[in-house]
């Protein structure tokens, strides 16, 4: 991701629920309307995931809400969108979602030089002893972190 970039929404739940393999800045085809929600942060990725559909990959739902100032030309706030990769990306993201196991999903929306810019990722499932084991680790590194606080 950019340093200059602006996020818009964060999916914690997908670090949370995958273990991610790779991740791609993808750009989304947007209407005007939706650009203007965005911006003004009216946006929710949290159950939203990605396929690969001819040769063209897709972002399902991901709520926009409708500009409040946008009357006839708000668009669908599920409706499903066109994520904008080069073709070679394209094509190792359809050899990885081949593989059993494999899911595509967006960790962040952010906005970079005017543009709204999407950050997908290539993530495996966790089991719930991988999440019980996650939380374990942070919690160990909290208390770590609290009794070095308290010594000095």
């Amino acid at each position: 991701m950019v340093d200059e970039a602006k996020v818009i929404a964060r999916n914690k739940k997908a670090r949370h629920d995958y273990f991610i393999e790779e991740s791609f800045e993808a750009g989304i085809e947007l209407a005007g309307t939706e650009v203007k929600s965005i911006r003004n942060g009216k946006i929710n990725i949290k159950d939203s995931f990605a396929k690969v559909d001819r040769g063209e990959v897709f972002l399902h739902n991901m709520h926009i809400s409708p500009y409040e100032k946008g009357n006839i030309y708000n668009k669908d706030p599920l409706r499903v969108r066109r994520l904008l990769l080069h073709k070679r990306e394209i094509r190792k993201l359809i050899g990885y979602t081949q593989q059993k196991g494999f899911t595509l999903v967006p960790l962040s929306v952010y906005i970079t030089r005017g543009l709204v810019k999407v950050e997908l990722a290539v993530a495996r499932g966790k089991k719930t002893y991988d999440k019980r084991e996650d939380i374990a680790r942070k919690d160990a590194e909290r208390k770590i972190e609290r009794a070095i606080k308290e010594r000095y």
